[in-house]
């Protein structure tokens, strides 16, 4: 006869066992009572930071760290880093160049002459001078418009590049006219719309 009993007849035979029968560590447990206090309803939630998950705590941020941060979050910082940035580019970038140019080194007034190694060396070295200070410029006034633009409108998408290559190409294009700063703006503005396209 115990043989022929459900899982629930077993439940109320255990429900209505006398309190003097035993104490509650003495009841059978149930695998699905168990299940609902590991997985179901019963479960009980915890909070989920790093010390109840096995990590270390993160302390709290000091003034100084706070301070640092805001100052490489600041305009000006990220204005001196394009620079540096855009001046280590263009050196590289015009040495390259002047390394694959065949004319380097040679004198307009007599293009007969074998330039000498000294020679050559010291066309790269304006070359790459030369493009360093351009890239220098350009990355420097780029960075620290998109930074002002950007926190003016709030928010960080791409039309803050956009904004900010139009206003770049048009500055330096505006050296040359009027015309020519249109063409910057458009130019430079659709430059850095392709290249946050492709970034995002």
């Amino acid at each position: 006869m115990a043989a022929s009993m459900g899982p629930g007849d077993v439940a109320a035979s255990v429900s209505q066992t006398p309190a003097s029968a035993g104490s509650l560590e003495d009841l059978p447990v149930q695998y699905s009572a168990v299940l609902e206090h590991l997985i179901g309803n019963k479960r009980a939630v915890k909070e989920l930071n790093p010390a109840v998950m096995g990590g270390l705590p993160v302390p709290a941020k000091s003034d100084e760290q706070k301070m640092i941060e805001r100052g490489m979050e600041s305009c000006a910082f990220k204005a001196v880093l394009a620079c540096v940035g855009g001046f280590v580019l263009g050196g590289a970038f015009g040495v390259f160049t002047a390394g694959i140019d065949t004319n380097v080194g040679f004198d307009p007034k007599d293009p007969l002459k074998t330039p000498t190694a000294r020679e050559v060396l010291k066309d790269m070295g304006q070359r790459g001078m030369s493009y360093a200070k351009n890239f220098a410029i350009v990355g420097a006034m780029f960075s620290c418009t998109e930074c002002i633009i950007e926190s003016h409108r709030g928010k960080s998408d791409w039309k803050n590049a956009v904004y900010s290559g139009c206003v770049t190409g048009g500055a330096i294009g505006f050296r040359a006219g009027l015309k020519a700063g249109v063409l910057g703006c458009g130019g430079f503005a659709a430059f850095s719309a392709a290249i946050e396209y492709y970034l995002r």
